[in-house]
């Protein structure tokens, strides 16, 4: 289940080729391709590589798994994230849909189900928003919705957020899940064990669409 990487190098590297491959295939099997990007410290070696694989990257859709309700001039924006890093060189003609501050649910209902998702992991077990402690987490992970709202004061940072619900999450095809240190890897063996986290929710259902990506190294 676990994909151990000797390295912060070594994780990028072998995520950034999971997901060209996933995305090229994709290409060549249905003319286009999707991709849910995320935020957070694992992915932005993962874009840097990205951003330079001979894609053809017009055919490619990227959105996010999850969004702070902050401009992307500022520091906590995935969206300034995903810019920055993925969308450059020739990834840059990739077409890229925000979640914030106006979601089109009718444009990301195009893009199910996704090609690729890709995920990290908090160390209380939340994937994209899903985020212990909030009322609707519970809502978040049954709802057959793709997009729900998260209340300000939960997670670091404690803003208010969007975020693609349990469902949209599963509807792809390919779920990369990239995850650092030993006190995320052993939240997954908590949940392996029974332990009821976000996380835990999509490893029971995913099946074998999902790889998790692990390096012992924070």
């Amino acid at each position: 289940m676990i994909e151990s990487q000797h390295d912060k190098d070594a994780l990028a590297k072998a995520a950034a080729l999971a997901i060209e491959v996933a995305l090229a295939d994709a290409i060549k099997a249905r003319g286009a391709a999707s991709l849910v990007a995320t935020g957070g410290r694992s992915p932005g070696p993962v874009y840097d590589r990205l951003s330079v694989a001979g894609l053809d990257w017009p055919l490619v859709v990227v959105t996010l798994s999850d969004e702070r309700n902050v401009g992307e001039d500022q520091s906590d924006s995935n969206a300034r994230l995903v810019r920055t890093r993925l969308l450059k060189g020739p990834a840059a003609t990739a077409c890229f849909l925000p979640l914030w501050p106006a979601p089109d649910p009718a444009a990301l209902q195009t893009l199910i189900p996704f090609d690729v998702v890709m995920l990290g992991m908090g160390e209380d077990g939340h994937i994209a928003s899903l985020l212990p402690g909030d009322p609707g987490l519970e809502d978040a992970l049954t709802t057959a919705d793709l997009l729900r709202d998260v209340p300000a004061g939960l997670g670091r940072p404690p803003l208010a957020r969007i975020t693609l619900t349990l469902t949209a999450i599963l509807s792809a095809r390919a779920i990369f899940l990239l995850i650092a240190g030993e006190t995320k890897r052993e939240v997954i063996e908590r949940v392996l064990a029974g332990e009821d986290l976000p996380v835990g929710r999509l490893i029971a259902q995913a099946g074998d669409r999902l790889r998790i990506f692990w390096t012992p190294g924070d």
